[in-house]
């Protein structure tokens, strides 16, 4: 009779046993960041990005930074330089102008801003078409947009990136 070697497989810990258990430790680290999360996010812990829609910095972003409370959020910076990358979506967006003068073309109309100013894409079934432009390029022109994500995910978002900032080198 040929002997039979056996190996001894670890079994899977209690906490990712079944369903149950992983939302029990999902919701524990959800009150765990809502207690014990920074409740400043300091800028210089963050840093710009060039990414195909422009310059870039991220204060919020679940997918990159695990530990603040608000996990629905996406909050960003943009430097517009000249110009943005221009993209299509559903909207929801809220963008405050925080220093400079541009205009955005949204849906082929021109739309001015200036700092002080709060632009609002909005909710249309079939996308906002926009891209941002620096009235004075040379000039510092910022602004920060607010994404919560569970109307993202309740309009069925999606992003079509029509053109690359100039930047962009990817």
């Amino acid at each position: 009779m040929a002997e039979r070697e056996r190996t001894r497989t670890r079994e899977r810990s209690t906490a990712d046993a079944n369903s149950y258990e992983r939302f029990i430790r999902f919701r524990r680290e959800f009150e765990e960041r809502q207690e014990m999360g920074p409740i400043v996010i300091k800028h210089s812990d963050r840093e710009y990005e060039n990414n195909r829609q422009g310059h870039l910095m991220y204060y919020l972003d679940p997918l990159t930074y695990k530990d603040p409370p608000l996990h629905d959020w996406y909050v960003f910076t943009h430097d517009v330089r000249t110009h943005s990358g221009k993209h299509r979506h559903q909207g929801g967006i809220v963008i405050f102008v925080i220093e400079g003068k541009g205009y955005s073309i949204v849906d082929d109309e021109r739309v001015d801003w200036e700092s002080g100013d709060l632009l609002l894409l909005p909710i249309k079934p079939k996308g906002v078409e926009h891209q941002h432009f620096n009235a004075e390029p040379g000039t510092p022109c910022h602004w920060v947009a607010f994404l919560y994500l569970p109307i993202m995910e309740y309009v069925a978002m999606e992003f079509t990136q029509m053109k690359v900032a100039p930047d962009f080198k990817g």
